[in-house]
């Protein structure tokens, strides 16, 4: 499979500082709070005045691990997805609908499909929706990767994106430049810039092990 396509299936291409993810300041508030009883407990148990007291430590330390699995497991994916849906409803409701769209791509009709998209882009600047559908187009049937690259890296740099949709568009990029233009060292470059810049991101982590990957390949020697 390749390195950077595993996260480009949405949408045949596809986040938050420690300060913007309210998820992440929580595990923090009762990290330090669980550490503190811990180190209570510690202390309580040293002096021999309640020597079971070390079992609190278990305890605190079981109530973190349920408090992050409930956070990262269910609540984090149960906003992420609600949030996805009610941007979706608001992109189709003032853009006129997508089907109408995706009708011209399913009847070949690639070059209209991709002035569609960019007149979406126009009427609702900074979202990265469309601009990522257009790049699809420009870089699949109408075999156009440069120009797809060209206005992905433009639309990023022209508008504040979310962590979220700056980490899509950093992406669909990295597939660009690795599989589509044959610039390896311009994907790890997206790809340690989106590393550095969104360190505690949920993706980080497969981020980062598909950069040592791309590394790793003989095409990718300095």
């Amino acid at each position: 499979m390749s390195t950077c396509r595993r996260f480009a299936r949405d949408r045949s291409f596809p986040a938050l500082t420690p300060a913007e993810n309210p998820f992440h300041l929580i595990k923090i508030v009762v990290a330090a709070i669980l550490l503190y009883a811990s180190v209570a407990a510690a202390l309580v148990a040293a002096t021999g005045v309640e020597p079971r007291a070390l079992r609190i430590v278990a305890v605190c330390w079981a109530v973190y691990g349920f408090t992050v699995a409930l956070l990262d497991g269910i609540l984090e994916p149960v906003v992420d997805g609600v949030a996805r849906a009610f941007q979706s409803v608001g992109l189709r409701r003032a853009g006129g609908g997508y089907s109408a769209v995706e009708t011209l791509v399913a009847r070949g009709h690639f070059a209209a499909a991709a002035e569609a998209y960019a007149d979406i882009l126009r009427d609702q600047r900074g979202r990265a929706e469309p601009a990522l559908r257009r790049a699809a187009l420009l870089a699949g049937p109408m075999h156009q990767p440069e120009t797809a690259a060209a206005e992905l890296d433009a639309f990023r740099s022209g508008f504040a994106l979310s962590p979220d949709d700056d980490i899509k568009v950093g992406l669909a990029l990295a597939e660009l430049w690795e599989h589509r233009l044959a610039q390896p060292g311009l994907a790890m470059r997206e790809l340690r810039r989106l590393i550095d810049r969104y360190p505690s991101h949920r993706q980080m982590r497969q981020i980062r092990r598909t950069l040592a990957e791309l590394k790793a390949t003989p095409f990718a020697a300095p």
